[in-house]
């Protein structure tokens, strides 16, 4: 059975396919679909993007597809940045230019106030419109400053809960084990499973 992951963001691809490894299915990413029409995150909440990417795609391609929204949800914030991270610093901002905006905003905060919450939501949708949501999440707070290498987005300012350190600091399997997409995944495998 096929699985198209509804995503064009190449670090997502890598680590969903990780996720999904042993399944009984060939994961394809809509990289591998040409002329799928470009789905808009206009959605409100997390899980309207993730429902909305799947459906689109899986009535597109004909094809069951999974598809993920991740926010992180600053305290001091008031939730922010929320369903817009990945956009925090605008529409064509890089992972450096979000994560300088986010610490910027949290300037002056002291560290015991930087609590923060990564969600991740993701939806599988098969063919004929039925689409079910997982919810996975990890608490921590916001470094001041970025420590690490590995991994994407906000990984090198998140410091989880129970750790010396950051997500960019973790090997991928380290990060899988205790991260928002990690336990998100572990209930999506369940799911696909189901529908599949």
């Amino acid at each position: 059975m096929k699985l198209v992951l509804a995503t064009h963001n190449e670090h997502k691809v890598a680590e969903l396919s990780r996720m999904l490894e042993g399944l009984d299915v060939e994961v394809l990413s809509v990289r591998d679909l040409p002329d799928l029409p470009d789905v808009v995150e206009d959605g409100e909440t997390l899980e309207a993007n993730a429902v909305k990417k799947a459906s689109a795609v899986s009535a597109a391609t004909g094809l069951p597809a999974l598809a993920d929204d991740t926010g992180l949800e600053v305290e001091p914030l008031g939730g922010e940045p929320g369903v817009y991270s990945a956009r925090y610093a605008g529409p064509d901002a890089t992972y450096d230019d979000n994560n300088r905006k986010l610490l910027a905003a949290l300037e002056g905060v002291s560290a015991n106030r930087r609590r923060a919450v990564f969600r991740c939501v993701v939806a599988v949708a098969v063919p004929g419109g039925d689409v079910r949501t997982v919810e996975g999440r990890t608490a921590g707070s916001i470094i001041d400053a970025p420590r690490g290498r590995l991994g994407f987005g906000y990984d090198p300012i998140f410091l989880p809960d129970g750790s010396a350190r950051t997500y960019a600091e973790m090997t991928q399997t380290e990060k899988n084990a205790v991260s928002h997409r990690g336990r998100a995944m572990r209930a999506a495998r369940d799911l696909v499973e189901e529908l599949l």
